[in-house]
C-alpha cells in the first residue's frame, strides 16, 4: 500500500469550498455578525416581500376602517338632517316667578349705580307677566300666529278691531334686529289675525329709516301693533309724542331668537339696557305695567 504525504498532493489541487464549510461546521458566529449579511440576495428578497406583503395588509385594514367611520358619520349626519335642528329650551316658557327674577337680575345690571330700594322702585311686578307655561309647542316665528291666538286671546281681538287713535298700538313687539323686526311684521299682517278690520303693523328699526320720518308715518297712521328694535322704540318713547301708549295692553318681548353668538334680546348689553332704559323704562310703559294696565310677554 503507497502511502501519501503532504507533499504527495497535485500542484494544481484546490481544496472544494462544501468540504471547506463542512469541515469548519462547528465554527460559530461571533458577537456582532450581521446574519442579514450571510444571507443570500433570493433569501434577502423573500423577506422583503413578506415585510411589504404585511405593510400592505396593516395599511389595507386601516383603509377599510377609515372608509367605514366616514360611512358611520355620514349615516349619524344625514339622521340628524332629516330630525330637523334641536331646539333649546327658552327662557320665555318658565313661570311668571321666575322671570320676574330674571328681569331683577337683568335690571340689576343694567343699572348697576343703584341701590336696591331704587331698583325695587322700578322692579316689573310678577303679576304684570303672563303665565305662558301651557304652551308646549315652538315658540319661533311658525308658531306666532297660534301661540297670540291661544295665549292671548284679547289681544288677537283687539288686533282685529279698527284701532280708534293714530300712533297708538295695542301691541308693542320688541326684536333685536333688523331683519327680525321685517320677519315678525309680515306674520302679523296675516288676516286670522288683524281680519279685515285690523289696523297696520307699524315696522320700526333706524336701518335705512330716519326717526322723522317715523314719526311722519305714526302721526299719520291708524296702527294696531308695532314691530321694532329697542334702539327706536325708546327714541320713539322717550323722545317724541309720535309712538302713544294709550291703547297700549301688551308688550312682547322677543327672547327665543339668538343671534349668530347664541345671545337673546336680554343677554346683549346693548339692546338689554335699550329695553330696560327706555322701553320698559319709558314713564309711561313702566306706570302701566306696574298698574297692572299692560302685560309683559315673553315669546
Amino acid at each position: 500500500m503507497i502511502r501519501q504525504g503532504g507533499d504527495d498532493l497535485d500542484d494544481d489541487f484546490v481544496l472544494d469550498e462544501l468540504v471547506a464549510v463542512s469541515e469548519d461546521e462547528n465554527v460559530h458566529l461571533a458577537d456582532g455578525d450581521d446574519v442579514g449579511a450571510l444571507l443570500s440576495a433570493d433569501e434577502e428578497g423573500d423577506m422583503t416581500s413578506v415585510h411589504a406583503a404585511a405593510d400592505q395588509g396593516v395599511t389595507e385594514k386601516k383603509r377599510k376602517r377609515r372608509a367605514k367611520e366616514r360611512e358611520r358619520k355620514a349615516k349619524k349626519r344625514k339622521l340628524t338632517m332629516s330630525e330637523g335642528p334641536v331646539e333649546a329650551p327658552s327662557v320665555a316658557s318658565q313661570s311668571p316667578g321666575v322671570l320676574a327674577d330674571c328681569l331683577s337680575s337683568m335690571q340689576a345690571k343694567t343699572f348697576s349705580k343703584m341701590s336696591s330700594i331704587e331698583l325695587a322702585d322700578i322692579q316689573i311686578p310678577e303679576s304684570s307677566i303672563v303665565d305662558t307655561t301651557q304652551w308646549t309647542d315652538s315658540r319661533n316665528l311658525d308658531f306666532l300666529v297660534d301661540f297670540i291666538s291661544k295665549i292671548l286671546p284679547t289681544l288677537r281681538v283687539r288686533l282685529s278691531q279698527r284701532p280708534k287713535s293714530k300712533g297708538a298700538p295695542t301691541l308693542l313687539f320688541v326684536a333685536g334686529a333688523a331683519l327680525r323686526v321685517a320677519d315678525v311684521t309680515r306674520i302679523l299682517k296675516d288676516e286670522n289675525l288683524r281680519g279685515k278690520k285690523g289696523g297696520e303693523v307699524a315696522k320700526l328699526f333706524a336701518r335705512h329709516i330716519k326717526l322723522e320720518e317715523h314719526v311722519t308715518y305714526l302721526k299719520r297712521t291708524k296702527i294696531a301693533a308695532a314691530v321694532g328694535t329697542p334702539g327706536r322704540l325708546g327714541k320713539l318713547l322717550c323722545d317724541t309724542d309720535a309712538l302713544s301708549t294709550s291703547a297700549l295692553t301688551h308688550v312682547l318681548l322677543d327672547v327665543s331668537y339668538r343671534d349668530a353668538k347664541n345671545r337673546n334680546l336680554l343677554e346683549i348689553p346693548e339692546t338689554r339696557d335699550e329695553v330696560f332704559k327706555t322701553v320698559l323704562g319709558a314713564p309711561k310703559v313702566l306706570q302701566g305695567l306696574r298698574q297692572g294696565k299692560i302685560q309683559l310677554v315673553f315669546l
